[in-house]
């Protein structure tokens, strides 16, 4: 188990790239914000908080709260496909694309919550709403996306473990900044940090095109046909519907404004949950609190902030409690950052916007190899003094 710096229990983020790498034991643990020694005790740290959790009731699920979500969100589509043939042959259906890719996401928020098994105890249940909601819906594979988000809270910021930083268009490790040799290439890597969230306007083909390689794929595929008929019938017949009442020029005008303000929400709501935290090394062991909690950043801000990113805002206790329904999260923060003080983890707040100017200086130090994110040791201990 590696040594890690002692350090104040909770920070603000407020300086671009302000992110470190925990090493493995094989070296000093680095960190620009160091974190406590881990303590090896008898059962989990995590356990008394655990059960602080449930005995305050912040496990039960909010059946009333999902089914006024999942009916309304129904609703509101059913209304908005009305008003989208009511317009009819119109410029302003420019507009409408981009209330379609705002509700999209908002759908999407809730088949997060469904595949994190938040709604309905029985685990079928949430499979099936998920499936609905990602593939019916939204026209993703929730299949593939499943197994990616698992992979990601099992280890987040983990090299070589966590798929939400091996992206190919964007750099997240010095190690993937290095590898293009063209000088174009290089210059637009140096520079990633200001065409990051231009390139998200097309993160809403990518969902679509890799959800649909994933469904198609040679590989095993629990309901493969289930997905296809599901995301054939959804794609399809939403262009039918968008070029039956639009001419070709307006359709497509429509169509690609819907997928980049869709994209572009997506990724908004997703890169300030742990773009500039501390990367690990894939020797490091950690424990489950630190684990998730060193790794993760939450957004201030209310209710306004909580709808705007789904409760994503509260990222650092939606990754120790994954299960624990939407409402309860802003319940359950004050606890974990006091017991996070307690124990002497560094718990991560800061705001929206500050948190995408972190975002957007992490990726330009990733990309300028003369400007390492991985600090040496003794960096990170005189920036901890």
């Amino acid at each position: 188990m590696a040594t890690l710096l002692p350090s104040t229990t909770t920070r603000d983020q407020s300086a671009p790239g302000a992110s470190a790498t925990l090493r493995s034991s094989e070296g000093p643990s680095q960190s620009s914000a160091p974190v406590s020694p881990i303590r090896d005790r008898a059962g989990s740290s995590f356990t008394a908080l655990t059960r602080s959790i449930h005995e305050m009731g912040l496990m039960r699920r909010r059946y009333g709260y999902y089914w006024a979500k999942l009916i309304g969100a129904v609703l509101i589509l059913a209304a908005w496909v009305v008003g989208f043939i009511w317009i009819g042959d119109s410029w302003w259906q420019l507009a409408n694309a981009g209330v379609l890719a705002v509700l999209m996401t908002q759908i999407s928020f809730l088949g997060h919550d469904a595949a994190h098994r938040q709604i309905f105890k029985s685990g079928r249940w949430n499979d099936w709403v998920s499936l609905i909601i990602a593939n019916l819906l939204v026209g993703m594979s929730y299949g593939w996306w499943q197994s990616k988000h698992n992979r990601h809270h099992a280890n987040p910021n983990k090299v070589g473990a966590d798929p939400d930083i091996a992206l190919a268009a964007i750099a997240f490790t010095p190690e993937r900044a290095t590898r293009h040799r063209s000088r174009l290439m290089r210059w637009l890597v140096a520079h990633q940090g200001w065409y990051f969230f231009p390139i998200l306007l097309l993160e809403g083909v990518s969902l679509h095109k890799d959800g649909i390689s994933r469904i198609i794929s040679r590989g095993k595929i629990q309901r493969r046909w289930v997905e296809i008929s599901f995301i054939t019938f959804r794609l399809a017949g939403f262009v039918t519907l968008v070029f039956l009442m639009l001419p070709p020029e307006k359709a497509f005008a429509f169509l690609g404004v819907q997928l980049a303000v869709f994209g572009l929400y997506m990724g908004s709501s997703f890169a300030p949950n742990h773009v500039g935290m501390p990367l690990v090394s894939p020797k490091l062991k950690l424990d489950f609190l630190r684990r998730q909690v060193l790794m993760s950043r939450n957004i201030s801000g209310g209710s306004l902030i909580s709808v705007f990113m789904g409760g994503l805002n509260h990222q650092i206790e939606h990754h120790l409690f994954p299960s624990m329904a939407r409402p309860y999260l802003r319940k359950a923060q004050p606890l974990v950052s006091a017991y996070c003080a307690a124990q002497g983890v560094p718990y991560t707040r800061t705001t929206l916007w500050q948190s995408y100017r972190i975002v957007i200086g992490y990726l330009n130090t990733v990309g300028l190899r003369g400007k390492d994110p991985f600090l040496c040791p003794m960096v990170a201990q005189r920036r901890a003094l």
